[in-house]
């Protein structure tokens, strides 16, 4: 005898049928996108209110990625890890310490010669606004300059609030440069012994995933920073080229103030074109002047949109496009350091996810997670004895 259906059930399989299987999948897989998003955006938001201690572990992260060869090379050559360390890390701060100290004597040596020019130059201006089609009398000049004064009277509270938001940002940066230096001599120091602590906080059975997509993220990390080196280099070299063929002086602190601020995306390409210019106007006139500022937005435009994305997404991995991409929405999201970390994260990020779906990783024994080492022990024998039969620290676990 048949089985009568029950009509609820019809009811649920017409209506099962009559939505489409995409729609289905989409619903299916619409929480957990959404929940991941979700996540994402928590993350960025701590990161963003913390970014007084992330962006200095990022920048050390990157610093020890660039030095961290030399130490390596220094060690294979059997140097004491220790002396590696110091003439690594110190031949870093003495490079940087030559370079600003090369562009400060420079310009400290013809800052008599910029002020008398400048006033020259200056002079020559309201000449020319008195003189040219603007017809500007040096009355009219004196009004303006006198409504100025009296707007910056009018706002001097607002103007004193920005200065000191200001003397904020630059007491957070010197804060975080001294931090960066600390986190990176560490880093040289013992670098493997924190990654292992870190690689402990893992579940066991991750453990080997966790390491070796770290390990690839570490590979780019090392050759986005070597690559930032060239494209620096290449600018500096560039707009220093176009300051020598115009005859202006001080084309050395130029070209070192263009390779130091090339680490400082769009801010520092605008400041220090701003200053080469500003010699071109003063030193040569209006029309060098205008030759320089075309020579400074080439070499920035060739370092957008051939250096970066060609040099860049080959050593990273990453299409062209994805770097462009990734550096607008980086500075859309945080700024300047949205923009100076957003390709060494993506690619760090890209290189992990790759390795870990690849599966390479699957069969392999976990990696050690020896703790740090302990200080010397006190007590005697019996102490001694008493400690290397306490277990360790258990594993930690979690439950999905």
């Amino acid at each position: 005898m048949a089985r009568r259906s029950d009509p609820s059930e019809d009811a649920e399989d017409a209506v099962a049928r009559a939505v489409p299987v995409a729609v289905r999948i989409a619903g299916a897989w619409s929480w957990p996108i959404v929940g991941l998003l979700i996540l994402v955006a928590v993350a960025i938001f701590v990161v963003i209110q913390l970014h007084v201690v992330v962006v200095p572990v990022l920048v050390a992260i990157l610093i020890t990625g660039l030095i961290n060869p030399v130490k390596a090379r220094l060690v294979a050559h059997r140097w004491p890890k220790g002396l590696a360390v110091a003439v690594t890390f110190l031949g870093l701060l003495v490079v940087v310490a030559a370079l600003i100290t090369l562009v400060v004597l420079t310009v400290r040596s013809g800052f008599d010669d910029i002020q008398s020019r400048t006033a020259t130059a200056y002079r020559s201006f309201l000449g020319f606004l008195s003189s040219g089609p603007f017809s500007i009398s040096e009355s009219d000049l004196q009004n303006a300059i006198d409504s100025a004064t009296k707007w910056v009277q009018q706002n001097g509270s607002t103007i004193a609030s920005g200065a000191l938001t200001g003397a904020s940002t630059v007491g957070d940066i010197a804060v975080g440069l001294v931090l960066s230096l600390f986190l990176t001599l560490f880093f040289l120091i013992d670098g493997a012994g924190i990654w292992r602590w870190v690689v402990r906080l893992a579940p066991k059975r991750a453990r080997a995933a966790v390491d070796g997509g770290a390990r690839a993220a570490w590979i780019s990390i090392g050759s986005y920073a070597r690559v930032q080196i060239v494209v620096a280099l290449i600018d500096a070299i560039g707009i220093g080229l176009v300051a020598l063929i115009l005859g202006l002086p001080f084309v050395v602190p130029i070209a070192v103030l263009v390779f130091l601020a090339a680490f400082i995306p769009f801010v520092g390409a605008i400041v220090t074109g701003g200053f080469a210019v500003l010699v071109a106007l003063v030193y040569a006139g209006p029309i060098p002047a205008v030759v320089m500022l075309a020579g400074v937005i080439g070499v920035n435009q060739l370092e957008s949109h051939v250096l970066q994305p060609l040099l860049m997404g080959t050593a990273v991995r990453l299409h062209p496009v994805a770097v462009v991409l990734v550096v607008s929405s980086g500075s859309i999201i945080a700024g300047i350091g949205g923009a100076v970390f957003a390709v060494p994260i993506a690619a760090a990020v890209n290189s992990a996810v790759k390795y870990v779906a690849g599966g390479a990783w699957k069969g392999d024994p976990p990696p050690p997670t020896d703790p740090l080492p302990r200080e010397p022990e006190q007590g005697g024998r019996a102490a001694r004895r008493r400690r290397k039969r306490a277990a360790d620290p258990e594993d930690v676990t979690t439950v999905a």
